[in-house]
């Protein structure tokens, strides 16, 4: 009779145990319902990824972050070893310094050709004057020659007269001819002095260049070493290390590998007509694995416009033979920049959205939902 009382007793109480489960998971199904317009996709937290490389073949100096390290746009990661840079840069530095000496002598020669041209001209022009002079002088002493010619034919004149105006008229000839060599002589030397000039300017053209050329290397040479000084390009954080202090890499060798957190997102696989029912910009809820009861706010930033079979990491076998469309959703980068110490890429979680405007989301996405922080909030996150 005890042993029968105990067996219901016993009966009784698995009977309120499975009744308990039972009705506890069916008010976890109904907590966990989605309304009408909301569907959800499972996924993870995505991020881009920015590599920190060389431009060219260097050995590696210093590497100043660490796996996990969070980096800030700007921040020095890596510096490459410049020693043979900077000799090329005092090499073009040098060809620079010489070339400007080079152009400094050659307009110094144009400055002394261009005095000589000057001095030249100034002496041609003064023979010119002197030779119109001298014609002119030529021309009257011609005149009385003729005269004392006549005069001298009429025996009104001596023969001593005749012969002196005939000799004035031909020094006055001979001193034509005397001022004329110098005026030739004048624009030889203005000639010389301007083929030294034509020379000068060459040389001074062809230093200008050679100035350009060397400061353009001067430039390339110091791009390049600033190139050796890796920084950041993002608010990321370092997925990898690839490499340690000396170490060669080659071109386009990486040294570290950071995940870009200005760009956060988690993409969802869904079917086409929950797909098509979507549009960008609308509202997201995102949860996690790790802390499911607490949400945070998104947007649907893009939808594939072709169907694809779901990643392997998403869903069962049987979800992945269907056909489905990738679906984006972005936090924004003030939340991501508010919790930037908690951001872990590759959490699994959910992705909620809305396919019709005027679904709500239920209350347990709601409730703690993480939202961008505004202007006049502050404290550290929860």
């Amino acid at each position: 009779m005890a042993d029968k009382f105990s067996k219901k007793w016993i009966v009784i109480l698995i009977v309120l145990v499975v009744s308990g489960v039972l009705a506890y998971k069916y008010w976890k199904s109904t907590q966990s319902a989605l309304p009408a317009g909301i569907v959800s996709g499972n996924g993870r937290i995505e991020a881009k990824l920015a590599d920190a490389s060389a431009k060219e073949p260097l050995r590696v100096e210093e590497i100043l972050v660490d796996e996990g390290d969070l980096v800030k746009p700007g921040q020095v990661l890596v510096r490459l070893d410049t020693v043979t840079l900077e000799a090329e840069l005092a090499k073009n530095e040098a060809a620079v310094a010489g070339a400007r000496e080079e152009f400094a002598a050659a307009n110094a020669a144009i400055a002394e050709a261009s005095a000589a041209i000057a001095e030249a001209n100034a002496g041609v022009a003064t023979a010119n004057s002197a030779i119109e002079k001298q014609q002119s002088e030529i021309r009257l002493a011609q005149t009385e020659a003729d005269r004392q010619s006549r005069l001298l034919a009429e025996n009104a004149t001596s023969q001593a007269t005749f012969d002196v105006r005939q000799t004035a008229l031909e020094t006055s000839k001979a001193t034509l001819k005397s001022i004329q060599a110098q005026a030739d002589a004048a624009r030889a030397r203005a000639s010389a002095a301007r083929a030294r000039a034509a020379t000068a300017q060459s040389r001074a053209d062809a230093a200008r260049q050679q100035i350009e050329v060397a400061q353009a290397q001067v430039k390339v040479t110091e791009s390049r070493i600033k190139d050796a000084t890796l920084i950041s390009s993002v608010t990321g954080r370092v997925l990898y290390r690839l490499v340690e202090p000396g170490e060669v890499l080659g071109p386009g060798g990486k040294a570290l590998t950071l995940v870009d957190l200005s760009d956060v997102y988690m993409e969802i696989f869904l079917p086409s007509d929950q797909a098509a029912a979507l549009k960008i910009g609308a509202p997201a809820r995102i949860t996690v694995d790790y802390e499911p009861n607490k949400a945070a706010a998104a947007s649907v930033s893009f939808v594939s416009p072709e169907a694809q079979f779901t990643p392997k990491q998403v869903e069962t076998k049987s979800e992945r033979e269907k056909l489905m469309f990738r679906v984006k959703l972005q936090i924004p980068s003030e939340l991501v920049m508010h919790y930037l110490e908690r951001i872990k890429t590759g959490m699994r979680g959910v992705g909620y959205v809305k396919v019709s405007p005027n679904a709500k989301f239920p209350q347990w996405l709601e409730k703690g939902l993480l939202n961008p922080p505004t202007n006049h909030s502050s404290g550290t996150p929860n």
